[in-house]
């Protein structure tokens, strides 16, 4: 008793002391992967340490592994292991260098997920995702983000499929069923930015100007949403570059779409992974592009990847930093306005949370994504306007370039901001980081004061004395002012105001009312043929709403039309078929299949949701279905697990 006692203190001890007495400098990993139905994980990694300070243990974090045992030196064999750390026991001495070889067997309950492995139609795919989840749950790594290391990986697996993980590909060692994929990263990195995907992908390549290689992978069968998901991702890298001023840090930066992602994106050191929901064709690029996560994403390979946050407590230094320059590239693609109103709409965002009474400090750990993403870009908007945009530049590349592959505090920006300026800012400090307020009038005066046409013609705008009708229905004029000035003003909409080739207007149109009066219904009718699977959605069920002596034409009007990835536009359709009296009675059994079928595994959660909602609307969650929703409950996404399980209880 009294040993483990000993034990469990020493490893707490050492837990909240570790980085003041080694320092993790490589790792080199085999992995393999055994029985990919109960996600086994085999494999060996090597460390090569140098202790700080004399100190009689070290640990690795190893979130409930099967099994782990370590060879100290080549010489000492032990496995002091409690389920979520292997502890080294040892007199180490200060200044000393060891290497420590960890074999280990696992299965991750998160981290690393296994996709569609027990199911012969699904997308079989292996992805990781080390944020928040933790690379210890798969390899014995470091959870603390303090520590940067250089890993370089080997993965052995099946022959058929693509391997992609950090760094530069050196070699794919072919084997007789398998290949061995060998990755080599030349700088250190936290270990949660560590990232391993797995699937059957194509792959093109593209080069920035500084020649770094851009791989950017998709599935076979997508090859014509290519274009369109990664739309400006070269004029991208290009800028960001120039304007940080610090070149991309990375051998090379790949992108990879993964079936049920838990987030849009992860900045994985040069390797983001993404929701492959943002696959899109040149007609869904309207709606929902992957333009603003690529940005943000890759903005991060600075703000995050090369510079890492040292706690919670500077977690704008990521968050803030990375939205803040996807804008920016974003209005180097896009153009000023659209740059001015998404700081409008980030202002109006942390304008409703203030309503509510939950603004807090830019440094307090437990804010708001809103508040470290939204009013840390602000915060940067604001600061660049202070002291202007050289000497902003100037302090930016300081900043990377002192702390390059190191943790950081804000004060290590603001530090050098300062240097740059030769400004004291503890007053912006307090005002805009350390203090709740939101000083939103401010905010609001620069951005209308800046922009060259969107926010201050709106607000501007005086319908009283203005003819806005006039306004409203002029094909000129930004859609953003015709919404607001619809927004302020008892509008009726007439057949002038469909006469526009603005598709996000029609967009609008579209969902402005439910209720379609007869005389619009030919204008309306025109909406089924935007370029808009949002557009398209919408009208198609307030058109079969409103006018139910039409309802077949409009369902053969819309009958091959997919939508997204999530198929918004079939899966209504067949809901609407199923219940629309004598429309093709021959086909409901085949329909009703369809529909009960996307509801299986084999698709994204997306898929899967729409099919659940709309089945349960009219009312025909058969055994199929209850039997997949049961399934779904398990479901490696949150959000997801929780619609199914409330689905599941309402319809018992």
């Amino acid at each position: 008793m009294k040993y483990f006692l000993a034990f469990f203190l020493s490893t707490s001890f050492v837990y909240s002391q570790q980085t003041d007495y080694v320092d993790f400098k490589t790792a080199k990993a085999d992995i393999v992967f055994g029985d990919l139905i109960i996600k086994e994980v085999v494999g060996i990694i090597s460390y090569e340490f140098e202790i700080l300070a004399d100190t009689d243990s070290i640990y690795l974090d190893a979130q409930n592994f099967q099994n782990i045992n370590y060879i100290l030196d080549g010489k000492l064999t032990d496995s002091l292991y409690n389920g979520k750390q292997l502890i080294v026991k040892h007199p180490f001495k200060a200044n000393s260098k060891h290497k420590l070889d960890i074999v280990f067997i696992t299965s991750p309950k998160k981290a690393m997920y296994f996709i569609d492995w027990d199911n012969e139609e699904g997308r079989k795919q292996i992805w990781t995702q080390g944020q928040g989840k933790y690379t210890s749950n798969w390899l014995p790594s470091i959870d603390d983000m303090n520590d940067k290391i250089e890993f370089d990986l080997n993965i052995t697996f099946n022959k058929g499929f693509e391997v992609i993980a950090n760094g530069r590909l050196t070699n794919k060692q072919i084997n007789e069923t398998t290949i061995t994929w060998k990755y080599d990263m030349q700088k250190p990195m936290s270990s949660y930015l560590l990232a391993l995907a797995i699937g059957k992908y194509d792959k093109k390549v593209a080069y920035s100007k500084r020649g770094i290689p851009l791989e950017m992978y998709f599935y076979p069968e997508d090859s014509l949403k290519f274009e369109p998901t990664y739309r400006y991702t070269k004029q991208m890298i290009d800028f960001l570059e120039e304007e940080i001023g610090v070149p991309y840090p990375w051998q090379n930066y790949k992108q990879v779409p993964v079936k049920d992602f838990l987030y849009a994106g992860m900045e994985n050191t040069s390797t983001t992974i993404f929701a492959d929901s943002f696959v899109i064709d040149s007609i869904a690029f309207v709606d929902k592009n992957y333009v603003n996560v690529n940005a943000h994403e890759l903005a991060h390979q600075w703000f995050g990847d090369l510079v890492t946050e040292t706690s919670g407590t500077h977690h704008w230094l990521q968050e803030g930093f990375a939205t803040y320059y996807a804008l920016l590239a974003e209005r180097e693609v896009f153009g000023d306005d659209y740059y001015y109103w998404g700081l409008y709409e980030y202002a109006q965002e942390l304008l409703e949370q203030d309503k509510v009474g939950q603004s807090t400090s830019l440094l307090n750990p437990k804010s708001s994504s809103t508040t470290f993403y939204k009013k840390g870009a602000w915060v940067l908007h604001l600061l660049r306007e202070k002291i202007g945009d050289k000497v902003f530049r100037e302090a930016v590349r300081n900043y990377l370039e002192k702390h390059q592959f190191k943790n950081v505090e804000t004060n290590d920006f603001i530090s050098e901001v300062e240097k740059a300026s030769g400004e004291d800012l503890s007053e912006f400090v307090d005002k805009w980081l350390s203090s709740k307020d939101l000083n939103y009038d401010e905010m609001f005066y620069i951005v209308s004061k800046k922009s060259t046409m969107t926010i201050s013609h709106v607000f501007g705008m005086d319908c009283k004395k203005l003819d806005c009708e006039s306004i409203i229905e002029n094909d000129k004029i930004d859609y953003r002012i015709k919404i607001s000035l619809i927004n302020q003003i008892d509008y009726d909409i007439k057949s002038k105001t469909f006469m526009t080739n603005d598709i996000q207007f029609r967009q609008y149109l579209s969902q402005k009312s439910s209720v379609i009066p007869s005389e619009l219904k030919e204008d309306y009718e025109t909406l089924l043929k935007d370029k808009s699977y949002t557009t398209i959605e919408t009208a198609l069920f307030n058109l079969w709403q409103n006018f139910p002596q039409e309802r077949k034409k409009y369902l053969n009007q819309t009958k091959g039309i997919q939508g997204f990835n999530n198929k918004n536009v079939r899966t209504l359709w067949l809901a609407l078929a199923l219940i629309t009296k004598d429309f093709e009675p021959e086909n409901k059994t085949k329909y009703f299949d369809e529909l009960t079928g996307y509801t299986s595994s084999k698709f994204g959660f997306e898929i899967r949701q729409n099919a659940f909602q709309y089945l349960s609307q009219i009312q025909a969650c058969n055994g199929v279905c209850k039997e997949n929703l049961e399934q779904a409950t398990k479901h490696n996404s949150w959000q997801f697990s929780k619609f199914a399980k409330a689905m599941l209880k309402s319809i018992e």
